[in-house]
């Protein structure tokens, strides 16, 4: 489970508790530079390909095929990536109020002026960390703008769903102010290779309603 811009995989634990009651193995991720106590270096913020490698490597080492990879917001263009080397591992993606990429997308790319707007703000201070916007929890942490402005290279992956071995699911947090996504969710609707399910409670899903999202990851597993 990777999460989105600003979170750490904490974001995920009411949700990760309730799956593996129902017998997952989940790994809630925390990408490099979110750590709770800080970046290990603040001169070299992580870009997206750093992220995509560190959860590949969660991949590789987990010794299973039966893998569904789920990404929140930022976390879309993570899996993306990820797909893109390791499909043959997938079970399932599943992306979460998130960003559906092609090749030579990027976070800055396909969000929408509001978030640039939040983009350009935060990252004012150094030109490197995005700070915190106001309403998020109190463990969130500066993210890395390189991994927002950089686009992702994707070579196998595609937006379809047709031909892939593993199943694609996308769960929209509704129509909210600013969102980048209710387009997206309409256009995945109408493509045979989605499974597109709504919980209509915003953006933050795992913090608004973890036992509906855990329900629908359950049920999609």
């Amino acid at each position: 489970m990777v999460p989105g811009g600003w979170q750490g995989g904490w974001v995920f634990e009411p949700v990760a508790a309730e799956l593996r009651r129902h017998g997952h193995h989940v790994e809630a991720v925390t990408l490099s530079g979110l750590e709770v106590d800080g970046p290990a270096d603040p001169d070299r913020p992580p870009n997206l390909d750093a992220h995509i490698d560190q959860v590949a490597g969660i991949v590789e080492r987990s010794g299973g095929t039966d893998v569904a990879l789920c990404g929140h917001s930022y976390g879309g263009m993570v899996i993306a990536g990820v797909a893109d080397r390791l499909g043959d591992r997938l079970h399932q993606l599943v992306f979460i109020d998130a960003y559906v990429p092609a090749d030579g997308d990027s976070c800055w790319s396909l969000t929408s002026d509001a978030f640039r707007e939040v983009f350009v703000a935060g990252a004012r201070a150094d030109g490197r960390w995005v700070a915190v916007p106001d309403g998020l929890d109190p463990r969130a942490r500066p993210h890395p703008l390189a991994s927002f402005l950089q686009s992702v290279r994707l070579h196998s992956f595609a937006g379809g769903g047709s031909g892939q071995a593993y199943d694609r699911t996308y769960i929209s947090g509704g129509a909210w102010r600013g969102s980048p996504f209710v387009e997206l969710a309409e256009r995945l609707r109408a493509d045979p290779g989605w499974r597109v399910h709504e919980i209509p409670v915003g953006h933050n899903t795992a913090r608004r309603d973890p036992h509906g999202l855990a329900a629908v990851l359950a049920a999609s597993a």
